[in-house]
C-alpha cells in the first residue's frame, strides 16, 4: 500500500481499532487516539527505522485497510485485544509465543480478584503493560474490584485501603454479598468483551428495577455508572498512546555493556527494558572479537553485530555504559549504518554507581534507562564470569 491508497477509505479522525489486510486475511491489527493520523503515520519516511523490518513487509503485503470506531481510546484497547485474540495476526506477534504479553485474570474465589498476569489470562493479548494499568484504573472507578491487596480472613472487620477510597467493595469487611459482587464482576466481563451496548442495557434495567423499588439511592449510582460510561475520562490512556513514538508496539530502550579482566575474556551485552519493563528474553551476548584493550572499538563491534539483525525489533533509545567516547562511538556506528536513533550514555561514580545520564533529554525516561544500564552491567558480569569459569579465550 502507498499513502496516496488511503484516500478511498476517507478515515475518521477518532478512536478506534485498525486493520491492515491482504485481501480478506488480517495482517495487523492495532488501536488508535485518531484512526486517521495513526494509519497515515504508517506511510512517514522514516518508516524503517520507527516501526521496523516487519511492518514495513506488512505494509507491502496489505492490499487494504479497515477500522471500527470507538467512543473512547479505553474502548480501542479493549476492542483491539479482543481481535488480536480473535485472528491472531501474524504480524501482531512480538514474539514466538505470548510470554511478552500482558492479560486480566478474574480468579475462581467466592470473591474473585481481578489482577495482570504475562502469558495467559482470560482477557488480552494487551502488548503494553503501562495502558493496561491505566486502563484498570479507569474501569476500576467505575465498577470497583478487589485485588491482591484486599485479604478476607475470618472476623476480619477493617476495611482494606482500596475499600476506604471506593475503589473495592470491600468484601474484605463484610460490604458486600457474594451474589451481589458477582454481578459487579459479570459487568466488568461485558467491558472487557466489548460488549458495551450489552453492558448498558444490563445496567438501565437494574436502574428501572431499583427506582421501582423505590431504592432512589442505589438507582441513582446505577445511573453515575452510565454516565461514567458515556463520558469515559480517558486521558492517562491518549497521553500514553501520543508520547510514544512508535504508538503499535512498546518503547524500547537497548543498554549495552562491556566486561572483560585485564582485557581476557572480552564480552559485551545488550539488554532490552520495554515500557518499563525489562524483557529478558530478548537480551543477547556477543563474544568481542576485536582489539581486547580498547572499550570503544568493543562497542562499536557489538553495535555492529546488533545491526546485522534486523529481524530484532529496532530501539527508540540506546544506552551504553561510559562517558563522551562511548556515547560518540555509538552515535558514529547508528549513523554509519544509517539509523537516527537517539543515544544516551551513563556516566559512573568510583563506586559503579550512576552519577550521570549524557544526552538525556526526556527526563521521564531516566528511570527505565537506569534499569537497562543496571540490568546490562549485571548481565555482563554475569556472562564474563561464567566464559572465564570455563577457560574461554578467543
Amino acid at each position: 500500500m502507498k499513502l496516496g491508497d488511503l484516500k478511498q477509505f476517507n478515515l475518521p479522525d477518532v478512536p478506534g481499532v485498525y486493520f491492515f489486510k491482504n485481501k480478506k486475511v488480517i495482517l495487523y491489527v492495532g488501536k488508535a487516539t485518531s484512526l486517521q493520523d495513526r494509519i497515515k503515520s504508517y506511510f512517514s519516511k522514516d518508516i524503517f527505522v520507527s516501526r521496523g523490518p516487519r511492518i514495513v513487509k506488512m505494509l507491502e503485503e496489505a492490499t487494504v485497510v479497515e477500522y471500527m470506531q470507538t467512543d473512547s481510546v479505553l474502548e480501542a484497547l479493549i476492542l483491539e485485544a479482543n481481535e488480536i485474540k480473535k485472528h491472531q495476526p501474524i504480524y501482531n506477534a512480538r514474539e514466538k509465543d505470548d510470554k511478552s504479553y500482558n492479560f486480566v485474570t478474574i480468579t475462581k474465589e467466592d470473591f474473585p480478584k481481578i489482577v495482570i498476569t504475562r502469558g495467559s489470562g482470560d482477557y488480552g493479548p494487551f502488548p503494553h503493560a503501562g495502558e493496561l494499568r491505566a486502563a484498570l484504573k479507569i474501569i476500576r472507578k467505575i465498577f470497583p474490584f478487589r485485588d491482591e491487596k484486599c485479604k478476607i480472613m475470618p472476623g476480619k472487620s477493617k476495611p482494606c485501603f482500596n475499600a476506604q477510597i471506593g475503589l473495592c467493595p470491600g468484601p474484605c469487611a463484610g460490604r458486600i454479598s457474594k451474589a451481589d459482587y458477582r454481578k459487579q464482576i459479570r459487568k466488568i466481563k461485558l467491558f472487557f468483551e466489548a460488549k458495551k451496548p450489552e453492558l448498558i442495557r444490563t445496567l438501565e434495567r437494574e436502574m428501572q428495577a431499583l427506582a421501582k423499588a423505590r431504592e432512589f439511592e442505589k438507582a441513582e449510582e446505577v445511573k453515575r455508572k452510565l454516565f461514567a460510561l458515556d463520558h469515559i475520562q480517558d486521558v492517562a490512556l491518549i497521553k500514553a498512546d501520543m508520547g510514544t513514538r512508535n504508538p503499535d508496539r512498546p518503547f524500547r530502550i537497548e543498554a549495552y555493556d562491556i566486561a572483560h579482566l585485564s582485557g581476557t575474556n572480552v564480552v559485551g551485552v545488550m539488554t532490552v527494558v520495554e515500557d518499563g519493563e525489562v524483557a529478558k528474553s530478548q537480551y543477547r551476548k556477543f563474544k568481542i572479537k576485536a582489539d581486547k584493550n580498547d572499550d570503544t572499538k568493543n562497542l562499536k563491534e557489538v553495535l555492529n553485530r546488533r545491526l546485522n539483525h534486523p529481524e530484532w525489533p529496532m530501539p527508540q533509545l540506546v544506552a551504553v555504559d561510559g562517558g563522551v567516547g562511548q556515547l560518540n562511538a555509538a552515535r558514529e556506528v547508528l549513523k554509519e549504518r544509517g539509523f537516527d536513533i537517539e543515544v544516551v550514555s551513563v556516566v559512573k561514580d568510583e563506586r559503579h554507581k550512576a552519577k550521570e545520564v549524557l544526552n538525556l533529554r526526556d527526563g521521564e525516561f531516566k528511570r527505565p534507562v537506569l534499569l537497562a544500564n543496571s540490568e546490562a552491567h549485571r548481565f555482563a558480569i554475569g556472562y564474563h564470569r561464567r566464559l572465564r569459569g570455563k577457560g574461554f579465550r578467543i
